[in-house]
């Protein structure tokens, strides 16, 4: 459990620090946008999945991710070159869910 933790915390200043660079000091051939968004919280859910206690606590982390991906939008509209995108939030909550989903399948094949 302690390297879930380590890893979700570097995880999440990695996603903080990557969406609120400005894009001019971003490399000009990134992946798409989107995807990146929808696997870096879903690694992050994945990841406060095997943290949680129980479904409360699963449901808390998975919300806090959503919030905290909101939190990170309304950041960018004060960072130059960047705006608040509702898209993000949709590939956030996407990939929240996927990770949820694919945990629940192998708890219940488990």
């Amino acid at each position: 459990m302690v390297w879930e933790v380590l890893l979700i915390c570097l995880g999440g200043v990695a996603v903080v620090a990557g969406c609120l660079v400005p894009n001019r000091y971003l490399p000009r051939a990134m992946p798409n946008d989107k995807f990146l968004h929808f696997a870096a919280f879903a690694v992050l859910a994945a990841l406060a999945l095997r943290i949680a206690h129980g479904r409360v606590e699963a449901a808390l982390w998975l919300l806090g991710l959503l919030l905290a991906g909101w939190a990170i939008e309304c950041l960018q509209a004060l960072v130059p070159d960047r705006k608040f995108c509702w898209r993000d939030i949709g590939a956030n909550a996407a990939g929240i869910a996927f990770a949820a989903a694919c945990t629940g399948l192998y708890a219940g094949l488990a």
